[in-house]
């Protein structure tokens, strides 16, 4: 993890690319990555995102019902 950003873990790959989907229209940046091996996510892919976004990201996915994670949590 790097400093200043918070990263979120899928348990599908259609969750993955739904929530950057989402984070686009709200015009949240966010990049995705390999998941971290130590996060025991079901999906190969995570989601960054700088710690600013995270509250309105978090909101987002929530409100849309994508199952996510915040890592570490």
């Amino acid at each position: 993890m790097i400093a200043g950003t918070q990263t979120y873990v899928f348990e599908s790959t259609n969750a993955a690319f739904w929530a950057e989907e989402l984070a686009r229209e709200e015009s949240i940046p966010v990049e995705l990555v390999p998941a971290p091996a130590e996060a025991d996510a079901k999906c190969d892919l995570a989601m960054v995102t700088l710690v600013r976004h995270a509250p309105p990201l978090e909101e987002a996915l929530g409100r849309a019902g994508v199952p996510f994670r915040p890592w570490p949590h």
